[in-house]
């Protein structure tokens, strides 16, 4: 069964950066569709960016785009969200989701069967 889970959150201050890891086990991934995505206190969870693991097919968010970036590692089956000039408007719990569908620009949501617990970033002014 395929397990994710996240890692590399913590406190930082505006304008500073995270590196988050999701590592993944229990299937094989390198035509999967992974995604990160994030959920504020009192909000809906929403899309942050979404990419195929090996590669491609990566979009993001208006509102990160330009400060995070997207990536997988196939060898070590761990995605990377790495998060830059970072606003108190981005703390949140992040989640990494992974599923079928990496083979194209689908909507954020499709085929995202499988989710991490997720993990806290907080931004301080």
């Amino acid at each position: 069964q395929v397990q994710l889970v996240e890692s590399g959150g913590g406190l930082v201050q505006a304008g500073g950066s995270l590196r988050l890891s999701c590592a993944a086990s229990g299937g094989t991934f390198s035509s999967y569709a992974m995604g990160w995505f994030r959920q504020a206190p009192g909000k809906e969870r929403e899309f942050v960016a979404r990419s195929r693991w090996s590669g491609g097919f990566t979009y993001y968010a208006d509102s990160v785009k330009g400060r995070f970036t997207i990536s997988g590692d196939n060898a070590k089956n761990t995605v990377y969200l790495q998060m830059n000039s970072l606003k108190p408007e981005d703390t949140a719990v992040y989640y990494c989701a992974a599923g079928a569908g990496g083979g194209s620009y689908y909507p954020p949501y499709y085929g995202m069967d499988f989710w991490g617990k997720g993990t806290l970033v907080t931004v301080s002014s």
